[in-house]
């Protein structure tokens, strides 16, 4: 009598087989987004070492530690240590959210601060009205190489 075998060529192995594309791993997991927050990583620590200023200053700015009981998908075991037990902290970093228009605010102060820093250098330039240089409001820069052009 004949060995009724299947022949190995129709045996599947879609469980054992890699993922077909390579992707890079991720060190910080993706959170849910929180409607009406921004959010971002703080540093606590470099290297081992605390640093309790950077938090100090982040937390007067308006941010806060997100819970971990808040986002599960981003549990990852042993984090949560020191200061803050119910955050979410990965190498040396903390998942920290703050108000939307916080975060709107903070980029008009700095906008506005950029634009006073143009001003005055604009000021500066006209101030010094030199023939040798050339007064220009263009402010783009362009690269060549070689020679001429």
């Amino acid at each position: 009598m004949a060995d009724q075998r299947t022949p190995r060529e129709n045996e599947t192995r879609a469980k054992a087989e890699r993922p077909k594309r390579w992707t890079p791993p991720q060190i910080l997991p993706a959170v849910t987004p929180e409607p009406g927050y921004s959010m971002r990583w703080i540093r606590v620590s470099t290297l081992g070492e605390d640093d309790p200023r950077n938090v100090s200053v982040k937390l007067q700015e308006g941010w806060e530690p997100v819970k971990a009981s808040d986002h599960p998908e981003a549990y990852v075991s042993g984090n949560g240590a020191g200061r803050f037990p119910d955050s979410i902290q990965i190498g040396g970093l903390m998942l920290c959210k703050t108000p939307t228009e916080f975060t709107e605010q903070r980029d008009e102060f700095f906008r506005n601060q950029a634009d006073g820093q143009m001003q005055s250098v604009d000021n500066h330039f006209m101030r010094a009205n030199d023939a040798r240089m050339p007064l220009f409001k263009e402010r783009r820069s362009e690269v060549t190489f070689g020679r001429g052009s």
